[in-house]
């Protein structure tokens, strides 16, 4: 009877445990609940997209892209890719990670790539990269790169066939391809060309003109900025170019408009930017060299002609850096500044 009795006690001990520890259950607090989904992850996809696309190439490859799958998917979308813009960028980052990034973002276009702007890193292969890829392109600016060839341009314009705007700004040997580019873009309706000039009777040149009005009749924008054309070749663009609406030459300081020229010009374009104009609006100022003291062996001079342009452009300091530069994992740092 006693073991019995100990038994029935352990059970009713057990089962006056087991109600407490239900009691004690149903009491508690719940669990939290998770916390809600970021705000921004019940954004409309448009929406997203709208607001992505206003952020620089740079924070969204770094930055935007690894905040969230929603966000990355966006940032994969060609439609995100079709502007690409890398404007002023060269003196903060190393051209071969900025000619990386840029080809990324090509490959992201998938195709559907309209507009690129790029200053200072763009080379003959990195033009010839986009073109292979981006056939839609319309809009194409160059700032400062030194390293484009006039063949390089020719080549990569033949995979632009629905060019229609050009803007070559202190581009060092882009007037080598000007004809070549306007036959290849026949669809061309405003095109820059911007550098710096000499005001010295021996200095004059009309080639970029009479190239332009042989390739370019389409043209309804143009801007010749410090450009050495004298009257002749002016002449031949309103020649050859009888739809120009807007005609800037501004620092084309060899063109004289007193006569009959400047009367023609006045009649014919709705806007029209003369040589003395004010420069206030421009992003680049051409700079203009008046050689009073012509010396034409010193001109003439390879050497010299060479070291006045570099000294002028400096933009090939920016490709030189010391083993310093790189960090501890042998890599770059693509943030180092050049001086």
């Amino acid at each position: 009877m006693g073991k019995k009795n100990q038994k029935k006690k352990l059970k009713l001990k057990k089962l006056k445990n087991k109600k407490k520890k239900a009691k004690a259950a149903s009491s508690a607090p719940p669990p939290p609940s998770p916390p809600p989904p970021p705000p921004w992850l019940e954004l409309p996809r448009e929406v997203t997209a709208d607001i992505l696309q206003r952020l620089g190439i740079f924070d969204i490859l770094e930055s935007a892209q690894n905040v969230c799958t929603t966000w990355r998917n966006v940032c994969k979308d060609p439609s995100m890719w079709r502007v690409i813009d890398m404007k002023n960028l060269g003196r903060y980052h190393l051209f071969s990670y900025l000619d990386t990034r840029c080809r990324l973002a090509v490959d992201r276009s998938e195709g559907q790539l309209t507009e690129i702007y790029i200053d200072y890193f763009a080379t003959d292969e990195l033009l010839q990269y986009i073109s292979e890829r981006s056939s839609q392109l319309r809009c194409l600016r160059l700032g400062g790169c030194s390293e484009v060839s006039g063949d390089g341009l020719s080549e990569a314009a033949k995979g632009f066939p629905l060019l229609e705007e050009l803007h070559f700004v202190f581009v060092k040997n882009c007037n080598e391809g000007i004809e070549a580019i306007g036959r290849s873009c026949p669809k061309l309706r405003s095109f820059t060309l911007s550098e710096s000039g000499y005001k010295h009777p021996q200095l004059l040149c009309d080639a970029d003109a009479l190239a332009i009005a042989k390739s370019m009749p389409g043209l309804h924008r143009l801007q010749l900025l410090g450009n050495n054309m004298t009257n002749e070749g002016l002449q031949a663009i309103l020649d050859g170019c009888p739809l120009l609406e807007l005609l800037d030459i501004r620092k084309c300081l060899n063109v004289d408009l007193s006569g009959e020229l400047g009367k023609r010009i006045t009649q014919k374009i709705k806007d029209f930017k003369r040589p003395d104009d004010s420069m206030e609006d421009c992003e680049w100022d051409p700079e203009i060299f008046d050689c009073d003291e012509y010396d034409e062996d010193y001109y003439r001079s390879s050497e010299i002609s060479e070291f006045s342009l570099d000294n002028y452009y400096d933009y090939d300091d920016y490709l030189h850096y010391s083993g310093s530069d790189y960090d501890s994992d042998g890599g770059v740092d693509p943030y180092f500044y050049f001086d």
